[in-house]
């Protein structure tokens, strides 16, 4: 699986209408026969407050703040990526925790994956300061009529309580302790393609946190050898070294998946100077 999306450009005059801006909005990740994914994913795309949220919280990041991409495309890559993670992971023995706790299946640990990756950020629309405790507000809200398709009760505040987890778990300090909230916590890390970064960067505002962003080619999830996920990121630059290190490698040590995902960094440039070739978490 290689990463590549084409981001909306929200900087650009005039803004249009929010309900013009969301019309043709939708998140698409290959649920591979899991109904109760298609009837929860199909549940969102039909939601216009979620989407609203995405929209919002792509405002406030790119057009306000000068941050990276935060719109609808980081929420999708995040989820396909969350979902490739834990398929790999059960794959090679990872047991989700709703399997282990709750005698639920796998299919149901993709549901609280999904969950958890389309809703982690959508505080963002109110500030970035705490914006995953905003983002508990909203969903804890909002979750359970999604849900309702798809899961009755007891399964239904299951499923939406370990989502919840997922979502305090993706920040900096959030110390996930279930397998599918590490998986959510890793996939919003590995979103990290100079796509994500490229209004910020060439609009000017150039710090360590976009020019490393900038110097990521390509990120390439695919299954490991000697561990269960093998992620290779391209970088054109050593300046991305922070990208993977600070803000991928902090993610990565504090999910619980440290022993099953190898990640190699290589830079791929004829004339830079190279301190580093291969870096490895």
């Amino acid at each position: 699986m290689s990463i590549d999306e084409p981001r909306p450009d929200l900087a650009e005059p005039p803004p249009v209408s929010p309900s013009k801006a969301i019309a043709d909005v939708r998140v698409r990740a290959p649920t591979r026969g899991n109904r109760r994914l298609e009837r929860f994913l199909d549940a969102v795309n039909a939601d216009p407050q979620v989407k609203a949220w995405w929209l919002v919280s792509a405002v406030n990041a790119a057009r306000r703040l000068g941050m990276s991409d935060h719109s609808w495309v980081h929420i999708q890559i995040v989820l396909n990526i969350g979902l490739r993670l834990g398929r790999l992971l059960f794959r090679r023995g990872v047991v989700p925790s709703v399997v282990t706790d709750y005698g639920m299946t796998e299919r149901d640990a993709e549901v609280v994956i999904a969950a958890g990756c389309l809703f982690h950020c959508i505080g963002m629309s109110i500030h970035r300061q705490d914006h995953e405790r905003f983002s508990l507000f909203l969903t804890a809200d909002k979750l359970g009529g999604l849900l309702a398709g798809s899961y009755d009760e007891p399964e239904r505040t299951v499923i939406a309580s370990d989502a919840l987890h997922a979502i305090i778990g993706h920040r900096r300090d959030g110390a996930p302790f279930t397998i599918e909230a590490g998986i959510v916590r890793v996939a919003d890390a590995l979103d990290m393609t100079r796509g994500r970064s490229r209004e910020e960067f060439e609009s000017g505002r150039q710090n360590i946190h976009s020019l490393s962003a900038y110097a990521i080619e390509e990120v390439k999830i695919s299954p490991g050898r000697d561990r269960a996920v093998r992620v290779e990121i391209t970088m054109s630059n050593s300046a991305g070294i922070y990208q993977v290190d600070e803000l991928l490698g902090m993610k990565l040590r504090g999910s619980g998946l440290e022993e099953h995902i190898e990640v190699i960094a290589r830079i791929d440039a004829e004339t830079e100077q190279r301190l580093i070739t291969v870096f490895r978490i």
